[in-house]
């Protein structure tokens, strides 16, 4: 098999189109499309379960997606 380096420079030499074909066929095989499934850790559970403590007492607050990255957006420029 090539090397992680010799991957990268082929993928460089692809057509945008061809680069998000890859980037397609890799997310399916990695999200689940492809075989094994990755476990997400013990910490990422309890993170979760935090959030929705918070969010139960009112102590969290659900931000629009879209607000957020205008906002981010606006504060990088």
């Amino acid at each position: 098999m090539s090397t992680l380096t010799e991957i990268e420079a082929a993928a460089d030499q692809l057509p945008h189109a061809e680069k998000l074909r890859l980037m397609e066929t890799l997310w399916d095989e990695l999200s689940g499309g492809g075989g094994a499934e990755l476990a997400s850790p013990a910490w990422h559970a309890e993170a979760l379960a935090e959030t929705e403590r918070r969010l139960s007492d009112g102590r969290e607050e659900v931000l629009d997606w879209q607000r957020v990255k205008a906002e981010l957006r606006q504060k990088t420029v």
